[in-house]
């Protein structure tokens, strides 16, 4: 047995109840669902999940960004028990509920911007991505679409074929929609040697704008979707001036410019929105995850004139903004205001980053870390020298995580970044736990796998 303060392991990993169920399992999902930890949930609550075999686990994943608020949340809770008294759907479509229009009023009024805006709800950050792209194809009469290197969308045709990831999601599902375009991002981790980080961005900004030259004709293209920070990518951030010089850049030829905040939203980065960072408005945001608290709902927010250019029954879905997820939402909101949790993010990032910086002094295979709030990472390499990804070595130190009772997730195209995605409500006492077990899966993992410590 492994016990520390909130860390509780029992059992090796699967226990015996959820070795039954990983086996019936596999006999009826595919295997192209992929699973993390190999163990079934019992419960959950705040930054704690403990299985069917009574393992508790710290939450450093929160079901992919989805949990900001916590698992569980009494307010939540609340709001679902509350409306599933009341009805359960009625489909937007055909009888209306204040809620929807509640939660958009919300919305417009948190997302950047001083200009009029307008809200549409859907139900996946796919499907968000997928309206967002409709909506500017409507708005401009333009039909290209213009993403990143190493972004990543969702597995829809659309969203799958704007994301650059070949590897688990792209390989031999297509052929893939048409008009859609990828252009450069930075990732100075992986910039040229002998290069400053201001020298390189200048020069990937500069290649994005002959990108347009090259590959595409800017009067072609209806928006550019970026995510302020990459998440699936690798949680790579960009400078400021990248951000500003490609909205700039959109401005001037009629392009819209859309931020897809599935994964940033909500608090994670220390703000409302992870785009507030490099001062800039986008004219769609794009919403999801933890919005809903692990109810299924998603948005667009949008310029009112580029919104409403749709005609009645152009835009929606049977599920799109139900009112469970409305009710979810709304409830999200007032907690990320009442208990302060874009204060709460910025604080953690700071431990976080302090945490992460001891780790890269001590152990050859932390190349790199980084983040904004408490959206943070580090990069597993073989060595600092070479920077080669070290894809083995990562996998080992999730498992050495899980084993320890910590719920670890990775990243990054070569598969080599550890993400951090922990609750917001998460104590300062189940954080340092969770970094304590960190180190030493990093140290277990390196033991295992022979890699040298610096």
């Amino acid at each position: 047995m492994i016990r520390m303060s909130f860390a509780e392991i029992k059992t090796n990993i699967p226990g015996e109840k959820s070795k039954s169920l990983v086996e019936r399992r596999q006999n009826i999902v595919p295997k192209g669902v992929s699973n993390g930890v190999p163990a079934f949930a019992q419960s959950a609550e705040g930054a704690l999940v403990t299985d069917v075999d009574g393992n508790t686990f710290i939450d450093f994943v929160g079901a992919i960004g989805v949990q900001n608020v916590g698992h569980n949340h009494p307010k939540v809770k609340q709001a679902l028990h509350e409306q599933v008294d009341q009805f359960i759907h009625t489909g937007f479509n055909v009888m209306m509920y204040e809620s929807y229009i509640e939660l958009a009023e919300k919305l417009a009024e948190m997302a950047p911007g001083s200009h009029e805006k307008m809200v549409l709800l859907q139900n996946t950050g796919a499907e968000a991505v997928e309206n967002a792209v409709k909506i500017a194809r409507k708005y401009t009469k333009r039909q290209g679409i213009v993403s990143f290197s190493r972004g990543f969308h969702g597995r829809t045709l659309m969203t799958m074929s704007m994301t650059s990831k070949v590897k688990p999601y792209k390989y031999e599902f297509g052929p893939f929609a048409p008009e859609v375009y990828r252009a450069p991002y930075p990732y100075n981790y992986r910039r040229p040697a002998g290069m400053t980080v201001e020298q390189y961005e200048e020069m990937v900004l500069a290649d994005f704008k002959n990108f347009f030259i090259s590959d595409v004709a800017p009067e072609s293209i209806a928006a550019v979707v970026m995510e302020p920070i990459q998440g699936e990518g690798g949680f790579i951030v960009p400078g400021k001036r990248f951000v500003q010089g490609v909205a700039e850049f959109c401005k001037e030829h009629g392009i819209l410019f859309v931020a897809d905040e599935i994964q940033t939203g909500f608090a994670r980065t220390g703000k409302n929105f992870a785009i507030e960072h490099f001062d800039v408005v986008p004219d769609l945001l794009t919403v999801s995850k933890a919005m809903g608290a692990g109810v299924p709902i998603s948005g667009v927010i949008g310029r009112k004139e580029i919104m409403n250019q749709s005609e009645p029954g152009e835009l929606g879905g049977t599920y799109s903004g139900s009112p469970l997820g409305c009710k979810a939402a709304l409830a999200v909101l007032d907690i990320i205001e009442e208990e302060k949790l874009n204060e709460r993010a910025q604080a953690i990032g700071e431990k976080v980053q302090s945490h992460f910086k001891k780790l890269a002094g001590k152990y050859e295979c932390v190349g790199d870390y980084r983040g904004l709030g408490a959206m943070n990472a580090i990069e597993i390499v073989k060595d600092k020298e070479s920077k080669e990804p070290a894809k083995d070595l990562t996998n080992s130190i999730i498992k050495e995580a899980n084993n320890r009772g910590l719920l670890l997730f990775s990243a990054g195209v070569y598969g080599n970044v550890l993400r951090l995605l922990m609750p917001l409500v998460i104590t300062d006492e189940q954080l340092e736990e969770g970094l304590s077990i960190l180190e030493q899966a990093v140290e277990a993992g390196v033991a295992t796998n022979s890699v040298t410590v610096g």
